[in-house]
């Protein structure tokens, strides 16, 4: 399966950023590989992208803390031909705000394996592909929490901290090519974030961005699509993005300056 269009794949394309950043390289008009866990979600979103923009799009259900899994999603593009141009790892989540003596060693595991060892899987499979075309472009979602911890936040801070490292450090190890890494690391952005990390309770996670006009999903997007398409000799390695409203993790002001 050959196009002279570009191959973007979005990991964790079912909602939020990864579903707006999809959309809009579709719309840039570039062919499109999601995945993610729930496949109807996916199937809805391939099937708007390819009608609403005539792009080619694929769909693969699937979790990426499984490594069997992430090997199969890969095996399987290989086999239709396909070297991803852009990889957005943007599959990730946080669980629970509780201070580290009281925290679930469940919420830590599903952290780790989602927001470390997941995007190592895939990443290291699709760069490999990437290094034999010399071409290509990593793009990791960090967190401002990359830089700032903040209470009851130990673990999804030491992810993003993870995923800072782990760029710099890609970075280096691809100096002797022409593949690009980038991490941005948002502010606060209004999507499912919070609600995943509260369990689906949507009235405390809705108190989160009580007061502010947050980032959204298609902020990070423009941003995503805009580092994707600077000419190859540029390669931002890092945008940390918040709310003019956030100025730091515990920063905020709340006094609905834009209403």
């Amino acid at each position: 399966m050959s196009s002279d269009k570009k191959w973007i794949v979005v990991t964790g394309a079912t909602a939020g950023i990864g579903y707006s950043t999809a959309e809009i390289f579709a719309k840039n008009g570039d062919n499109i590989i999601i995945t993610g866990r729930r496949e109807d979600k996916l199937k809805e979103l391939a099937q708007k992208l390819e009608k609403d923009f005539s792009v080619k799009v694929l769909y693969y259900a699937f979790d990426i803390k499984s490594k069997s899994e992430v090997l199969k999603f890969v095996d399987d593009i290989k086999s239709k031909n396909i070297t991803p141009d852009v990889l957005v790892n943007n599959a990730g989540l946080s669980r629970g705000l509780d201070k580290v003596q009281n925290a679930s060693f469940d919420d830590w595991e599903e952290m780790i394996d989602t927001n470390i060892k997941g995007l190592l899987y895939i990443t290291r499979l699709v760069i490999e592909m990437m290094v034999k075309v010399d071409r290509g472009h990593i793009i990791n979602l960090g967190s401002i929490a990359a830089y700032q911890p903040y209470t009851g936040g130990s673990v999804y801070n030491a992810t993003k901290f993870a995923v800072r490292a782990i760029s710099d450090a890609m970075n280096l190890d691809l100096i002797d090519t022409k593949i690009r890494v980038t991490a941005v690391h948002p502010g606060m952005v209004d999507t499912e974030f919070s609600t995943v990390r509260f369990n689906g309770d949507k009235d405390r996670a809705d108190s989160v961005y009580n007061g502010i006009a947050t980032l959204t999903a298609d902020d990070i997007a423009d941003i995503i699509l805009y580092v994707a398409n600077l000419p190859e000799r540029v390669n931002v390695q890092h945008i940390t993005v918040t709310p003019t409203q956030q100025r730091s993790i515990n920063i905020i002001n709340r006094n609905n300056i834009f209403e």
